[in-house]
């Protein structure tokens, strides 16, 4: 009993150590290079035109992006689908990246439902954010996940946990917001066959557009050392029966 009562006298002070470890290394971090051009990532996509789109100085300096890249694809002059990926190179205080969850509100969007979905991605299972939102006459389906240093993350939670943890073991906090917007097309007022179809075209529209991005993602973020090895075995082997 005497020792339990020293051990909790003393925790205080050794969460404050560890706080303390945890805010320095967050300062000594390095900045993480892409592996390629942001400008790369779905620059087209099958029966659509492409616009991109340009993010304010302002936003750009209160969401800490590093990079970004913004496209709406469009289907006959109506807009389709919209995709964002923003890139933070390291994250600190005052540059991290912001859930949509409180930026979309913001943009006058108001959330409907919001829960998770889950998706295949090279023969693994990923859980990834899915909404429906609503802007005066306008409906949309929503897809967000957090990508980087060899994960796809849902939950804000985990990624300020995953943030905080790796700033200390590893030295770096690189990562990608990525989201897909796709517009629910209007239908006439009660028919909720018409309704129930156009929700679940855009879900499905949705889905796939998810998954194509989160693999172009994928190629153009800087390799794990896990990735990065396989890579190297890869072109050896390559050039071992060239």
């Amino acid at each position: 009993m005497r020792n339990m009562g020293s051990i909790r006298a003393y925790l205080p002070a050794a969460i404050l150590l560890v706080g303390c470890a945890l805010i320095w290394n967050t300062h000594l971090q390095r900045s993480v290079p892409l592996a390629a051009p942001l400008s790369t990532v779905l620059p087209t996509y099958p029966g659509y035109s492409v616009r991109d789109q340009h993010v304010s100085d302002e936003e750009r300096r209160v969401a800490g992006m590093t990079e970004y890249v913004a496209r709406m694809y469009v289907r006959d002059t109506v807009p389709v689908f919209t995709t964002l990926v923003s890139y933070y190179d390291r994250q600190s205080q005052g540059k991290s990246i912001h859930s949509p969850r409180n930026c979309l509100p913001g943009a006058g969007w108001e959330i409907l439902t919001a829960g998770t979905r889950d998706m295949e991605f090279a023969g693994v299972r990923q859980t990834v954010n899915h909404y429906t939102l609503k802007n005066g006459p306008a409906t949309a389906i929503v897809y967000y996940w957090y990508q980087g240093r060899g994960r796809v993350v849902a939950s804000e939670y985990r990624v300020k946990w995953n943030l905080l943890r790796d700033a200390t073991v590893l030295g770096h906090t690189e990562e990608a917001l990525v989201r897909v917007v796709v517009f629910v097309p209007p239908v006439a007022k009660g028919d909720s066959t018409a309704t129930n179809r156009a929700f679940a075209q855009a879900d499905s529209l949705g889905l796939q557009v998810a998954g194509e991005l989160m693999t172009e993602v994928t190629r153009v973020l800087p390799a794990t050392p896990a990735a990065a090895q396989s890579r190297t075995r890869t072109a050896s082997l390559v050039r071992s029966r060239s």
